[in-house]
Formats: structure tokens, sequence, C-alpha cells
């Protein structure tokens, strides 16, 4: 028999929490109790089915074009999460079409059952004549219990439904799940296509590549605003002087030059902020050694957290804010250390592998996955913040690097060089499914996922 929604999420719950303690990994500080965690084991993976109605449509005469950007939208961002798949329209039982007035109760969930659907998704469209925007109401229904799991009404405008449809998507991923799905964030990276080092991006599956930035400077270190509301990178615009610039993809978001009266004629290497948006972490050049200060995004308030003659480098920020891992060779040669926000009680975190740099932090917080030279090629390692648990989850004679989190922390985006060139990769946490991104097209390196859009 079947189980529902629910009841797999609660047994799921209790297999991964006895996993955890088996393995000695430590609970995130201030972690919910009620968040289900997700554990992906080679060959015991279980996915839930989902049955997508079509979305009616309430406007007058009814705009099948609506219906089919935001029917395509689901299902590109349903399908993308490893733990949902979509029920095939023939085995449907229950109508293919949404009702066009949503309702709090059901009373055709057995056909769902029999069907094979773990959860029901159903929603109504709508144009807004005040704003002008579209009305979509959404609702996700457990069928096993017939309890509606998630109800919202999104207001945005007609020309992105299908950017909609990829949010919307997330949110079911989540109400199915326990976490929030990741199809509507993207990928930046820097990449040699046009010639040029530039900033490109993409959506999360690959799809829609575009260029961020245009010129002849070499660009690099894209780092994403809070919101996804623009891109932080440097760029050599003089061959000795890297600065950091901003491109913006909001309206009040301005593009251009970042800190310049911040340690003017000094160069400025990598900018990372933090994940308020209010303050980075930035690298630059004091008395001819790389060293980390914090700053506020308006220039204030300037703190050099690193000192000595050692190169520090590559910060990066834990979720909350209150810690850096960041790059040193202080110990002979490059290690990744983590330090307090305001630079206090550094301490050392790998010893294994004689050369380990590039540390991403998960967004729950438990790891850091980081790239380490093992014989004549990078890997990609997971490592947890108190240094107990190290491991490799990605192998290859081909070198992996520049490991960075997904923001719902079941996948790694990371460049290798496995067929000739440089291409982004991505692989979920366990080192399963991995997926090609990028298409031959220069040399790809450098990914950056987006946070979340707002």
């Amino acid at each position: 028999m079947r189980m529902g929604v629910a009841s797999w999420i609660s047994g799921a719950r209790a297999v991964a929490l006895a996993l955890c303690l088996a393995a000695g990994v430590p609970r995130a500080a201030g972690a919910e109790e009620d968040v289900p965690t997700i554990v992906v084991t080679p060959g015991g993976r279980t996915a839930f089915n989902v049955a997508l109605q079509r979305f009616a449509d309430r406007g007058r005469g009814g705009d099948a074009s609506r219906t089919g950007a935001l029917d395509a939208g689901l299902r590109r961002g349903i399908a993308y999460s490893y733990d949902t798949l979509l029920l095939p329209d023939a085995a449907f039982l229950g109508p293919r079409d949404a009702r066009p007035e949503l309702a709090a109760t059901r009373d055709d969930c057995a056909e769902w059952r029999t069907s094979g659907a773990d959860a029901l998704v159903e929603g109504v469209i709508a144009p807004d004549d005040a704003s002008g925007r579209m009305v979509i109401e959404v609702a996700v229904w457990e069928v096993a219990r017939c309890v509606r799991l998630f109800h919202e009404t999104y207001r945005r405008p007609g020309a992105v439904l299908e950017r909609t449809a990829l949010r919307i998507a997330d949110d079911v991923v989540g109400a199915v799940t326990g976490v929030r799905g990741a199809a509507s964030t993207e990928i930046a990276f820097v990449s040699t296509r046009s010639g040029h080092r530039e900033i490109v991006v993409m959506d999360a599956d690959g799809s829609n590549v575009r260029a961020a930035t245009r010129g002849n400077s070499v660009k690099a270190f894209p780092d994403w605003l809070p919101g996804a509301d623009g891109i932080l990178y440097t760029s050599y615009v003089t061959a000795e002087q890297p600065d950091l610039f901003v491109a913006s993809r909001a309206a009040d978001v301005r593009a251009g030059r970042i800190l310049g009266g911040v340690l003017p004629g000094a160069p400025k290497y990598r900018g990372v902020f933090s994940p308020s948006g209010q303050t980075l972490a930035l690298v630059t050049s004091v008395d001819g050694a790389a060293e980390i200060f914090r700053v506020e995004r308006d220039g204030r308030r300037m703190q050099r957290l690193t000192h000595g003659p050692s190169i520090e480098v590559s910060p990066a920020w834990s979720p909350d804010g209150s810690r850096i891992a960041f790059v040193s060779d202080r110990s002979g040669a490059p290690q990744i250390f983590v330090m307090n926000s305001d630079g206090t009680d550094t301490r050392r975190l790998t010893y294994q592998g004689g050369y380990n740099t590039s540390p991403s932090w998960s967004p729950d917080g438990r790891w850091i996955a980081y790239q380490s030279l093992v014989g004549s090629q990078f890997d990609i390692w997971l490592i947890d913040p108190e240094g107990k648990v190290n491991f490799p989850i990605v192998e290859h004679p081909s070198s992996d690097e520049t490991p960075h989190w997904s923001p719902d922390g079941r996948r790694i985006a990371f460049s290798s060089k496995r067929r000739g060139r440089a291409d982004i990769y991505t692989v979920d946490r366990s080192g399963e499914r991995l997926e090609r991104l990028t298409q031959a097209m220069g040399d790809n390196t450098h990914p950056s996922w987006s946070p979340y859009p707002r």
C-alpha cells in the first residue's frame, strides 16, 4: 500500500536522524525539529508522484497561451527536483482540468490515490484588471489523507508567467518534500565563449544562457547579491589593478564600481556579500600580502580580519553570517580555516591533504564543500565546520574545482575539465546524479549559485 506524503516524511525524518547519529554528524545549531531531512542513498531513493492538473483560466474567454506557459514552467520545475516525479496524464483517474474555484475540501482523493499520486496540484489563473498583473491561486493536496498542504496566491506580470511557474514549482516541491525546490534559481560563472573572460548566467538546469557582462576587461569571481538582485564580480580594468563591480538585476541596485573610496589605490581581488547583504568580506593587498577585511556595503566600518605575511583569500560566509571560512597558507600550504566574522577565534579546519582551497558553506550550515588536491588533480570534498567528518563526494582523474552549493542544499555546482575544456557540472550532495550544464563553448569556470529570487 502506498504511503501518503506526510507519513513518508515522518518515516524519512526518523531514518535520517538515526543515520546522522550513527555517523556522528552534529545537528545544526538551532535546526527546527519539525523540518524533515531528506536522506538520499544509492538505490534506495523514494520520490513522490505529483499529479499536475491543467490550471483553470477565469479570464474572459480564457487564454490557452497563459495556461500553457504555466503548465510548461510547472512541469519543468517539478521535474527538476530529484524528489518529485510527475505522474503521467494517462494515469489520471481524476479530471485533467482543475476546478474553476478552489475549495478547502475535495471528494475525489480516492481516484487520485488509485492513480498512483502522492500529491495533487491544482490552480486557477485570472487577470487583475486593477493592477494589470496575473493572479495565480495554487493548492497542493496530500491525497492519502485528503489534506491540503499548501495554498497560496501569486501576483506577477503576465510577461513572466513561465518564470513565475518555476517559483510556484519550487513552493510545490517544498510543500511535498519539506525542502523548497531550486528550479527558479540561476548559476553565474566565468566563461571565455565570447573570446573574453565574462560573467555568464544560466538557469539552474543549464538552459537560457545569457551574458551578464560585456567588455574587454578580464572578469572573475562572481558572487550574488541577496535576493538575486545583482552579481558582484572582479574586473581587471587595468592589468594590475582589479576592482569590484556590480551587474544590476533590480531597479533599486545601482550597477557599476563599488567601494571605490575604500583603500584607494589598493587592488580589490574579491568581494563576497554576507547573507544579509549589508556587509562584504573583501580580499585586498596589504604590504604585498593578500588579506581579508570586512566592510559595510556603503564603505563604512572597515575592519581587518587577518594579519600576517601569509596569503589569506577565498572568504565564504556561514549561512547565519556569524563565521567566515577562508584559505590561508600560514601552515606552509593552502588549507581551509574558519574564524568568527569579526576575525576572532581563528582555527584550522582541514588537515587531510596538502592543498585545500575554495570553501563553500552549505545553506543549512552543516557542511563546507572545498577542492582538495589528490595526486595530480583536484577532487570535491565535504567537511563539517568542526572538522570531525571529512570525505570526498566527487572523484575523477580530471580536476573538479570551485564547488558552490545550491540554495536548497540538494546539489553542488563545480567546474571540471573531464571533457577537455572546463565545463560547469552539478552533482547531488550524496555524490550521485552528475549532470553537465554547459556545452563546450569556451572554458566555463567558477560557478556561483544564486539565492532564491525575491
